[in-house]
C-alpha cells in the first residue's frame, strides 16, 4: 500500500498518527508485499467512518509480532480488516479495529 492510498481525512495536526500508520503499512508490505488493498465498503455516518478491506499479498517475511516464529512460506495471503474512526475537527480522535488474524495465520503456516 502506498502513502497515496491513505485518505487525507486521517491526518492529525501533529503528524503522529500518519507516522505510525506509515510504519505499520511498511511492516505489512515487508511481510506480505507487495500488497494490494481491496476495499469492500467505506461508509460515513455523522462523525463516524467505517472501512472494510482485504489486503492481498504473499508471505515473504515474519517481522510483525503476529507472524513471529512463523517460517516464511511464500504462500499467497488475504488479510481482512474492519476499521471504525470517529472524526472531530478533521482529525481522527478515536479508532476501533478488527482483523482476521487467525485467517492470516492459517494461510501462511506450513
Amino acid at each position: 500500500m502506498s502513502e497515496s492510498s491513505v485518505p487525507t481525512y486521517i491526518l492529525e495536526s501533529d503528524g503522529l498518527f500518519r507516522e505510525g500508520l506509515r510504519l505499520i503499512l511498511g511492516i505489512i508490505d515487508l511481510d506480505l508485499g507487495p500488497v494490494t488493498a481491496e476495499q469492500h465498503h467505506l461508509i460515513g455516518d455523522g462523525d463516524l467512518v467505517a472501512q472494510h478491506l482485504t489486503v492481498h499479498g504473499t508471505h515473504r517475511a515474519s517481522t510483525m509480532p503476529l507472524l513471529a516464529d512463523t517460517p516464511i512460506s511464500g504462500r499467497p495471503a488475504a488479510w481482512t480488516f474492519i476499521h471504525i474512526w470517529r472524526i472531530a475537527d478533521g482529525m481522527i480522535v478515536e479508532h476501533w479495529a478488527c482483523r482476521d488474524d487467525m485467517g492470516l495465520l492459517e494461510q501462511v503456516r506450513i
